[in-house]
């Protein structure tokens, strides 16, 4: 009876003999050089060798258990995935290594539902960073990922690595195993197993090896080079629309009166990003007051925002954000919430009734003094933003965070041309400093416009001010 182990020797046996398995000097991905390198590519031209492949993968299968869809590593993994889909009728997603700057500009191709969960398919794991740029993606677009099943793990670490970040790698064959079935073949002498057996004990890679390309960093991004990156679909129209009308100005309009708000919103248009309100402050407030305010935002091309906060348990936030008089989510674009009560909050937003294009800017900092929130409740906010990246637009702070993560937006609030404080414990940043020095994107100016002589001059005025400082910031210089 052919035995499994049969089944791997025989292949191992007939990836040497298509070159796929190389002896010599070879450079790997993460810079290490090594005396045995593997060039899984070429199974591609044997498609009877990628169909016992095939195979061997879906006997392996048995030990990974609840799967929904299978993605393959671009792109020697791909045929692979593609096989092995094919032979088990396991959907199957495609990852794209960049954004499409046209059509639907997915990075995630193929039919897929949020909560889905996903095994990842891969030929060689030395470090894992591959899977890891892979696993990022796929949670972007709201996709679980718990496994990955590889051809061959080099034994460098990399198994460790994954688990680490919440991947537990399956192999087929480790390099240990590869060089004692090509040995036992005679396809190699005990001189290149020695080398290799060597070369393993003293080659092994840790996290440090896997370096995030500076480019990715948030602050050194243009708006429209992070548009591509962003994950939510408010935060992606945010980038955008701050590109394109060169603004990063959001007008906090804490007014009483609706025929206020609907002036001030005239006056400022053409000039901000965003406003911003608290709707439940306005003391005549109508329905009526919504369809112009609307008609005002689309005219002049800003997004409406509520800051509302929402802080309570999930079923209060649903009746909240969607109920009562107000009804945020029929015309608010984005609304603020706390994390002081987890996930619950979010989830109630996510399932509101309203429009499919949502966003929420999570609290992890505040501009007020004495305020309680610590760094690791700062932290605690940040991961459970990563946790919801088709809802969370970005995060309110005072000081760059989430540089990792150019697809989130950071509002910072208090921002005033005199940088000074009011008598109730706000504390002001100057214009300039907010956007250099507490990597800010969007900058929240209430009084220093609503209070000036000329709302509209004064808004112009800050929308320069706070642009120049971002060209700035992304020019280095």
């Amino acid at each position: 009876m052919v035995t499994f182990n049969d089944k791997l020797k025989a292949f191992s046996v007939e990836l040497f003999k298509v070159q796929a398995i190389k002896f010599g000097e070879y450079k790997t991905k993460v810079g290490l050089m090594t005396p045995v390198y593997c060039d899984l590519r070429v199974i591609v031209s044997y498609p009877k060798l990628m169909e016992t492949l095939a195979g061997l993968l879906i006997e392996y299968f048995g030990k990974i258990k609840n799967f929904d869809i299978i993605c393959g590593v671009p792109y020697t993994a791909l045929p692979i995935a593609t096989a092995v889909s094919i032979k088990t009728s396991v959907p199957m997603v495609m990852r794209r290594k960049e954004t499409k700057d046209y059509g639907t500009k997915k990075l995630i191709e193929g039919v897929y539902k949020e909560g889905d969960n996903c095994l990842i398919v891969e030929d060689v794991v030395t470090s894992g960073s591959s899977i890891l740029e892979t696993v990022k993606d796929l949670k972007g677009a709201g996709i679980e990922c718990r496994d990955a099943v590889v051809l061959l793990n080099r034994e460098q670490g990399g198994a460790n690595i994954l688990k680490e970040n919440g991947i537990t790698m399956h192999a087929l064959l480790s390099l240990t195993e590869l060089m004692r079935f090509l040995r036992e073949a005679d396809c190699i002498d005990n001189s290149i197993v020695e080398k290799v057996k060597n070369y393993l004990a003293n080659t092994q890679v840790n996290p440090s090896v896997i370096q995030k390309s500076p480019s990715k960093n948030r602050l050194e991004l243009s708006f429209l080079a992070r548009a591509k990156l962003a994950k939510n679909p408010i935060a992606e129209e945010l980038l955008q629309l701050m590109a394109t009308k060169q603004t990063t100005l959001c007008v906090a309009s804490d007014l009483t009166s609706s025929t206020d708000i609907l002036n001030l919103a005239e006056r400022v248009g053409p000039h901000i990003c965003m406003l911003k309100t608290h709707i439940d402050i306005v003391e005549d407030f109508h329905p009526n007051l919504i369809k112009p305010l609307q008609e005002i935002a689309q005219r002049h091309n800003f997004i409406l925002f509520e800051d509302r906060k929402f802080a309570d348990i999930g079923k209060t936030v649903e009746l909240q954000y969607s109920k009562g008089v107000y009804k945020i989510s029929s015309w608010a674009k984005v609304v603020t919430a706390h994390s002081i009560t987890g996930k619950g909050v979010l989830d109630a937003i996510k399932g509101s009734e309203g429009s499919d294009k949502r966003g929420v800017f999570l609290l992890a900092q505040v501009s007020a003094s004495g305020n309680l929130i610590d760094e690791s409740y700062t932290k605690a906010t940040l991961k459970l933003a990563e946790e919801y990246p088709r809802l969370i637009t970005g995060i309110v702070c005072q000081s760059p965070l989430a540089l990792d993560n150019p697809g989130l937006v950071q509002l910072t609030p208090g921002v005033q041309l005199e940088a000074k404080g009011d008598n109730l414990g706000q504390q002001y940043n100057s214009p300039s400093s907010v956007v250099l020095e507490r990597g800010a994107d969007v900058a929240v100016v209430g009084r220093g416009v609503t209070k000036a002589a000329d709302p509209g001059a004064a808004a112009e005025k800050y929308k320069k001010i706070l642009w120049d400082a971002y060209s700035k910031r992304v020019n280095g210089n």
